[in-house]
C-alpha cells in the first residue's frame, strides 16, 4: 500500500512538473514570439508610407514570428496531448514524436485502432519519455503490436558513443504503466537501452 501510495504521489508530482514546464515554455516561447510578432507590425504599419522597403522588411520578420509560434503551438499542445493520437492514431503520433524528439527512429506499429484513450495515451508518452532527448549520434527503434489482449510497446535507444541512456526517468514510465495494471522492463548496456512495456486492453 505504501509503495502504490509513493507511485501515486509520483505521478500528480510529475504532472505539475509537466504544467508547470508547460507554462514556461508558454511564456518564453510563444508569447515571447507574440509580443515580438506585435512590435513588427507596429513597426511596418508606422513605416508603410514613408519607408515601404522598411515596412516589407518588417513584414517578412511578422511572417518568421508567425511560424516560430506556430510550431511551438504545435509543439506544446503535442506535449498536452497529441492530435494525431486521434486523427492518425499510434503509428501517426510516434512518427511525429520521434521527429520532434529530434531522434532518427524506425517505428513500426502493427495493431488495429479503437484502444481506450487511456491505453493508447499511456503508450504513446511513455514511448516519448523513452526516446528521451537526443544527443548526437542517438537512434531508436519504436514498435508496437497486439499481444494476447494487450498493447505491448518496445523502445531500443541506441548511441554511437557507448554511453548510457541517461535522460530518461525510467521510473515516471513505471508509475504511469503500472496505474494501468501494465507491466515495464528495462534493460540497460553501453551504448542501448531497452524499454519494453505492455498493456491490457479490458480491465
Amino acid at each position: 500500500m505504501a509503495e502504490l501510495r509513493a507511485s501515486r504521489a509520483r505521478l500528480v508530482a510529475a504532472a505539475d512538473a509537466d504544467r508547470r514546464c508547460i507554462e514556461r515554455d508558454l511564456h518564453e516561447g510563444v508569447q515571447q514570439h507574440l509580443v515580438s510578432l506585435a512590435v513588427n507590425l507596429q513597426l511596418a504599419s508606422q513605416r508603410a508610407e514613408a519607408d515601404p522597403a522598411g515596412a516589407k522588411a518588417h513584414l517578412e520578420e511578422v511572417g518568421h514570428d508567425v511560424q516560430r509560434a506556430l510550431d511551438e503551438t504545435a509543439r506544446l499542445a503535442q506535449r498536452i496531448y497529441p492530435p494525431l493520437l486521434d486523427a492518425g492514431g499510434l503509428r501517426a503520433a510516434l512518427r511525429a514524436a520521434a521527429a520532434s524528439a529530434g531522434v532518427p527512429a524506425r517505428v513500426e506499429v502493427a495493431t488495429g485502432s479503437g484502444y481506450p484513450h487511456e491505453v493508447a495515451g499511456t503508450v504513446y508518452f511513455s514511448c516519448l519519455d523513452a526516446l528521451g532527448s537526443a544527443g548526437s549520434g542517438a537512434r531508436a527503434t519504436v514498435t508496437v503490436r497486439d499481444e494476447d489482449g494487450e498493447l505491448a510497446f518496445e523502445v531500443i535507444r541506441r548511441c554511437d558513443d557507448d554511453t548510457l541512456v541517461t535522460d530518461v526517468s525510467f521510473e515516471r514510465i513505471r508509475d504511469r504503466v503500472e496505474a494501468l495494471g501494465g507491466r515495464l522492463t528495462v534493460d540497460s548496456a553501453s551504448g542501448a537501452t531497452r524499454v519494453s512495456g505492455s498493456l491490457p486492453l479490458s480491465r
